[in-house]
């Protein structure tokens, strides 16, 4: 056959300018005599042929001018009949790769401009096509590095052009790159590494995306395998699982499932475990997961250690949970590739039915049977089957990109091809509506506009909270969130608030905020009202709209000007709230909002969110009666979904009479264990007073009044005290006196030398903020190795003062006249009733230690010095009993309600706000404590939890002390009550315990404690007798005096040592005790060391 003349002149033509004029002629002609002369004139294989003419350069420059001209003019969005001519085209790509390689600079200029104008003809579904015909160029090991770096360029241009079809393709595309990457030329290799980090950014996995270097890291060398699945131990899987990630994720897996290291497959089948939950489609788990679920039963069956074997086995389930899945689904076949192959015959039979009757005339054999048609319609069905798959059956899309272009081509006229394309996307239509059905609607009887309709998954701390699951949400409706503690209640709020739910409206659409416990701001300096009105969220309101707001809960005019960090944590939290209203939210998250208000401020809250029908509100709290005085609707953590009950928490119980422990403080699944207070050395009585405070001021710099005012308490073993006032009434900070925290202005704070006090602050947080990298378990081991608590010595009372320091350079004149200076403690021993203390001074070596008695360094105005190594030497002697295993602590962890695998294996940085809580009260419990202090100790507990932390505290015997507005709590604990208002100690009563607010009824009392010694102080005691007195409390009394001289406790009597001739003596009773008992039997007489 002759070639066409278009082609011969331009193949002739005498420079490059000429060849582009002759270009456009053959495009032209092209156009004008239809498509099909690319076959019928063999334009297309002339123009190939000469692209691969090793002599002739300028041929070579001609062609690949020549096939970008029909890229452009015949086959780009503005040809005469636009797009639709790809599937011709692919065979000249190979070659006019091999161009990039060309010595000749004009060549290659001219081939990789025809290469970026035949990509952009590739649809987004038809990519596949393309990185098909990249593949072959990759893999071809005669093919020249310059082809392969420019394919490779070419699959880096495609996931910006094709970002889901290169994503649902990476099972194909990874493999290649990964051969590439080992490629001997440096060049592939570098390009190689590109690529990849560019192809994977197409995985819509948020999660997995900031570790896309490490994983190519480890395509490129697999030694790095280790570290990355360290690294990805860490991620909290939240968005589904798609196939893009799994096809990176999965390679990585089977070859970490391998590793022979029983850390790297503990994290291993962690990550299968938590990655599998959230693969939702039965396509995708079918394709990917079958290599990984022979590897995790070999390590279910054959790990060293017992617990990699049970991650394993949790693991085995969730793919086989996968795997029935996907067999239950109807769409699935047991052979992926066969379904698709037998999809692609059925569409291509289609095509060729709907256009046979509209074929050119002069074609004699039928549709399949003429090679051009049957390349077009072999191209189109392979799309068809990806357009069917992806519910893409839209007109539009058909007629304008991905079947009615191709089909132009090979019908007679356009109408014909517009005609076969209807008559093909009917049939696709029906088949749509058969396979998926029509889409249900849900909630059509609710009321008020729909704010949020989306389904989502949530995780946290590498933990899978929510799992593919519905957050519906409409205006006006009030919902209370219910789980058990840990759940991920607080983390869902969050996740709101940072825009991190899949589907979740934006701010500018739905303005939605949350009011936390901590303030946004850093300057705790600022008075509250420029505080607020610096809020950048609040440039659109007036200085006076802010005051106002403020004013309206309960912030007067002298109390907006007082700082914001003096204020209490319930003044915090109205502040937050203040905030919340100004900016206008239409849905308000609120996170704990009862924790720290008083009763007065609680109701308010309640009115104000039940009158506001405009605001959406989701609100976590363990406050029963606010839940039932304000939600409108229930959403409850049902198997890692979220379940909506219509009514309030009353309403939500009657269907679930399981979720009573809302309702009761006694534990069900959670039991709570404290460890056995220490013993105090001169202490035989429950009622001895072994902590008491006398005429304490406290005045904090650059407040107008003191915040505590001659205050005088006292604790015994047998207290159980509850103090309670409104917020800001100085309740915290005579429990901060008491444990040391702060030192008061005025009086002065007394305790035994051995006592060790477990406090868990308001903000219980803040000893663990610098170690969230750390486990809990790791945590307790760090705090405690020295052998007692290192976070003693961050205590105000135990840090010397500038005064204080200069005190210590003033010496010390012995009798014998000599001068020496003290340079610290180094132990303590006991002198009659007292103690005696080590010294070790200046510029002196230990050798000349000498001993001193406690009341002549206090004398010598060393208190806080002794003070300090009281501490230490307490907490040694509870420390030091206990060992620091592993075992030990996570059973200690345990005791307090905390997962155990969550205590030995996650980092506390992921732990929810009670699991935090757990964490504080199993550390400050290590050392043994005799006295335990509870700041609000209702805060982030779930009801659950409360209920064990109540009937631990209940069985307990030391003494305790609780600070809550929670009266439900306080009156189930504490026969005694502190009532503190402005600063002072107002009352403090004897109340019965309310023991039927445990579900239990039970009457119990802490373990060695009778029950009438739980009587309070008298009324009306609250002033102090003298100082100097120390009557003691009365036989059997309860009452610890305020008055007890903390120096003259008693120590225990020793025995009185026997002489060499009583013990003979003892010994011949004993040995005819036992030889008349051998003799006679009967009850054997015991051995005493009285007789």
């Amino acid at each position: 056959m002759a070639t066409c003349a278009a082609v011969e002149t331009l193949l002739q033509s005498a420079s490059t300018e000429d060849a582009h004029s002759n270009a456009e002629l053959l495009a032209e002609y092209i156009n004008t005599q239809g498509f099909r002369t690319l076959h019928s004139e063999r334009i297309l294989t002339e123009l190939v042929d000469k692209l691969k003419s090793k002599k002739n350069a300028e041929e070579r420059e001609r062609a690949a001018i020549g096939l970008g001209a029909i890229a452009t003019k015949v086959a780009g969005k503005n040809a005469p009949m636009p797009l639709g001519a790809e599937p011709w085209l692919v065979p000249a790509l190979a070659p006019l790769l091999d161009g990039y390689a060309d010595k000749n600079d004009a060549a290659k200029k001219a081939a990789e401009s025809a290469v970026s104008a035949m990509v952009t003809l590739f649809p987004p579904e038809a990519a596949v096509e393309l990185l098909e015909a990249l593949y072959e160029v990759i893999n071809n090991g005669a093919a020249k590095w310059q082809a392969k770096v420019g394919a490779l360029k070419i699959i880096s241009r495609l996931a910006d052009l094709a970002y889901e079809q290169v994503g649902d393709e990476l099972t194909q595309l990874t493999p290649v790159l990964t051969t590439a990457m080992h490629e001997t030329k440096a060049e592939v290799s570098k390009q190689a590494i590109k690529t990849a980090t560019k192809v994977c950014g197409v995985i819509d996995n948020n999660d997995i995306r900031p570790f896309i270097p490490d994983l190519v890291g480890c395509m490129a060398r697999p030694d790095s395998v280790p570290a990355c699945i360290k690294k990805l131990s860490s991620i909290t899987f939240v968005a589904e699982v798609t196939g893009p990630a799994l096809a990176v994720m999965v390679p990585l897996l089977s070859r970490a499932l391998n590793e022979r290291s029983q850390t790297v497959q503990r994290q291993s089948v962690i990550i299968v475990d938590n990655l599998c939950k959230l693969v939702r489609d039965p396509h995708t788990a079918a394709l990917y997961l079958p290599t990984l679920l022979p590897q995790v039963e070999r390590i279910e069956k054959g790990a060293s250690f017992p617990e990699v074997r049970e991650h394993a086995k949790s693991a085995v389930t969730t793919l086989q949970g996968a795997f029935a899945a996907a067999d239950a689904s109807k769409q699935e076949a047991s052979d992926p590739i066969a379904a698709r192959t037998e999809a692609q015959s059925a569409a291509l039979q289609r095509l060729g039915a709907a256009v046979q009757p509209r074929v050119p005339t002069g074609v004699v054999f039928s549709a399949l049977g003429d090679a051009f048609t049957k390349t077009g319609l072999e191209y189109v069905a392979r799309v068809l089957v990806r357009l069917a798959d992806k519910r893409i059956v839209q007109a539009e899309a058909w007629n304008d990109v991905y079947v009615l272009p191709y089909l132009r081509r090979v019908c007679e006229t356009p109408e014909g091809a517009q005609a076969a394309t209807d008559d093909v996307r009917a049939t696709y239509v029906q088949l749509d509506l058969d396979r998926f059905g029509k889409p249900e609607d849900d909630d059509s009887d609710m009321e008020g506009e729909k704010l949020c309709d989306t389904i989502f998954s949530l995780a946290y701390g590498g933990l899978l909270l929510l799992n593919h699951t519905r957050l519906r949400l409409y205006r006006g409706h009030r919902y209370g969130i219910v789980a058990a503690n840990g759940s991920g209640k607080s983390t869902l709020l969050k996740a709101m608030r940072d825009g991190k739910v899949e589907g979740y409206p934006d701010q500018d659409q739905v303005r939605t905020v949350m009011v936390e416990h901590s303030l946004q701001g850093e300057d705790g300096s600022k008075p509250i009202l420029d505080f607020v009105v610096g809020d950048p969220k609040l440039a659109h309101k007036t200085r006076d709209d802010v005051a106002a707001a403020l004013r309206e809960v309960g912030f007067d005019d002298e109390r907006q000007q007082t700082p914001v960090g003096s204020l209490s944590g319930g003044w915090k939290m109205k502040l937050e709230l203040a905030r919340a209203m100004l900016i206008g939210a239409d849905i308000l998250l609120l996170d704990e909002p009862t924790n720290h208000l008083d009763v007065q401020s609680i109701r308010w809250l309640e009115e104000y969110l039940v009158s506001h029908n405009d605001i959406t509100v989701l609100t976590v709290s363990h406050d029963s009666g606010f839940l039932d005085n304000v939600c409108t609707d229930i959403i409850h953590y049902e198997q890692k979904k979220l379940k909506y009950y219509r009514g309030n928490l009353s309403e939500f119980v009657k269907t679930r009479p399981e979720a009573k422990s809302y309702y009761s403080l006694a534990a069900t699944t959670v039991k709570f264990t404290f460890p056995p207070p220490g013993s105090l050395m001169g202490v035989r009585s429950n009622t001895r007073t072994i902590l008491k405070a006398s005429h304490v001021t406290v005045h904090y710099p650059g407040m107008p009044r003191p915040s505590l005012v001659d205050a005088s308490v006292a604790i015994s073993l047998s207290s159980r005290v509850g103090v309670v006032g409104p917020n800001g009434a100085g309740k915290s900070t005579l429990i901060k006196v008491l444990t040391g925290e702060i030192i008061p202005t005025e009086g002065k704070v007394e305790k035994h030398p051995n006592l060790r006090v477990a406090m868990m602050a308001q903000h219980a947080f803040h000893h663990l903020e610098q170690h969230l990298e750390k486990t809990a378990c790791e945590y307790i081991r760090w705090r405690y190795q020295d052998g007692h608590d290192r976070e003693i010595t961050e205590k105000a009372t135990r840090k010397l003062t500038a005064e204080e320091a200069e005190q210590m350079k003033t010496p010390i004149v012995s009798t014998t006249g000599e001068k020496r200076m003290v340079e610290f403690i180094v132990g303590r021993s006991k002198l009659k009733k007292s103690y005696q203390y080590e010294i070790k001074w200046v510029g002196l070596e230990h050798r000349y230690n000498t001993w001193i008695p406690r009341e002549r360094l206090l004398e010598l105005g060393f208190s806080k010095l002794v003070q300090k190594f009281d501490d230490f030497d307490s907490s040694r002697e509870g420390a030091g009993s206990r060992e620091l295993s592993q075992k030990a602590i996570r059973a200690e962890l345990e005791a307090v309600g905390l997962n155990g695998e969550i205590a030995e294996n996650n980092a506390m940085g992921g732990y929810s706000g009670g699991q935090k809580v757990k964490v504080v009260l199993a550390a400050a419990l290590w050392n043994n404590p005799q006295v335990l202090v509870l700041d609000e100790p209702t805060n982030y507990l779930d009801r659950e939890a409360l209920g064990g932390l109540a009937v631990a505290i209940r069985e307990w015997a030391g003494a305790v002390l609780i600070i809550s507005h929670n009266q439900e709590f306080i009156s189930a604990l504490c026969p005694e009550i502190w009532q503190v208002e402005g600063g002072r100690i107002i009352s403090k009563t004897r109340t019965d315990i309310a023991a039927e607010n445990f579900a239990d009824s039970s009457a119990s009392t802490p373990a060695g404690t009778e029950p009438s010694s739980a009587a309070p102080s008298a009324p009306g005691s609250v002033a102090p007798s003298a100082p100097g007195s120390a009557a003691p409390s009365a036989p059997g009394s309860a009452v610890p005096s305020d008055d007890e001289d903390m120096s003259k406790l008693k120590a225990k009597k020793g025995k009185k040592k026997l002489t060499r001739n009583e013990k003979k003596a003892q010994e011949e009773r004993r040995r005819l005790r036992l030889n008349r008992w051998l003799q006679y039997g009967g009850e054997r007489e015991p051995d005493t060391d009285d007789e």
